[in-house]
């Protein structure tokens, strides 16, 4: 249990209704910024307004998945309210005050070590990555469906990335029946994707690879998909993204070209956000306890 516990929650999508839904259940004290447009009533949850409110209580933030742009704004659906996380409000923090987020940028890195607060990015985690990874595979053969005009059985899939969402990606769309072939760098993964029964190459291959894929699906977090691979595509291939943002493509030359490429870096919180609330809901929430605990026990 968190009876005791103060948290606030800062912005975010749906996904964040989960979070709210089970530290409620855990007894936390929640306060809620960047909520005011959202109809349902949490009891004990209550809505804060931003930046009037006091933050000198406050055991934990808890910021949406993508955590702040690189000018400190965090996203909020459920308000036209700007809220920009900034040192001086980190500051007003207790020394102890842990930060959440997905994941983080040199912004958000910054602020937390200037105001010396500990942060914890819930993406870098193997469990959550490995959870996240089934909604974001949904997300993918979904629009896989709707922007092409061939059947995914027997059609040629490219999957760059042998990470926890590229192994997750390729061994679904070889269930489909597709051919998979899977790029990576280190010689562990290709003997990974071999054991796996896909078809493994080195991403300095990629080019030759790439000349008759009927989709392209980059997990890789950097330029991959540059324009001369792009441009040794069939023009009738369709790239979906899912790396972080800014992506891993040549989004200009792929337009210019005339290829469909799209990003998708938060397919969870778009096809399937109660799920994946869940399961940051239910990890944040052993975290919190762990640090509730542990800081009771040194009292």
């Amino acid at each position: 249990m968190l009876t005791g516990m103060q948290i606030t929650i800062i912005g975010g999508d749906a996904r964040q209704l989960e979070i709210i839904r089970k530290l409620n259940e855990l007894d936390a004290k929640l306060s809620l910024i960047g909520f005011e447009q959202l109809d349902h009533a949490f009891t004990g949850a209550v809505k804060e307004k931003f930046p009037d409110y006091e933050l000198s209580e406050t055991d934990a933030i808890i910021l949406p998945v993508t955590g702040t742009s690189l000018e400190g704004q965090v996203e909020t659906i459920f308000s036209n309210q700007k809220v920009i996380l900034s040192e001086e409000l980190l500051l007003k923090t207790p020394s102890h005050c842990t930060i959440y987020s997905g994941i983080s940028n040199s912004y958000l890195n910054g602020i937390t070590k200037k105001a010396d607060r500990r942060l914890v990015q819930l993406f870098e985690r193997d469990d959550v990555a490995i959870y996240n990874s089934i909604p974001t595979v949904e997300g993918t053969i979904m629009m896989a469906i709707q922007h092409t005009d061939f059947t995914i059985h027997g059609s040629n899939i490219v999957v760059l990335g042998l990470g926890r969402v590229g192994m997750t990606v390729a061994r679904n769309f070889q269930s489909l029946g597709a051919n998979v072939k899977v790029g990576a760098r280190r010689s562990e993964h290709i003997a990974r994707i071999t054991e796996m029964g896909l078809t493994p190459f080195y991403l300095s291959e990629i080019e030759q690879v790439v000349k008759d894929a009927d989709i392209c699906i980059n997990t890789i977090p950097h330029l991959i998909v540059k324009a001369a691979v792009i441009a040794k595509m069939p023009s009738h291939t369709l790239i979906i993204d899912l790396a972080s943002k800014p992506g891993g493509t040549d989004f200009r030359y792929a337009e210019k070209r005339g290829i469909k490429a799209l990003l998708a870096p938060s397919l969870p919180g778009i096809v399937a956000p109660k799920s994946a609330g869940k399961i940051l809901a239910n990890v944040l929430a052993q975290l919190l306890e762990e640090d509730f605990n542990k800081r009771k026990g040194k009292k």
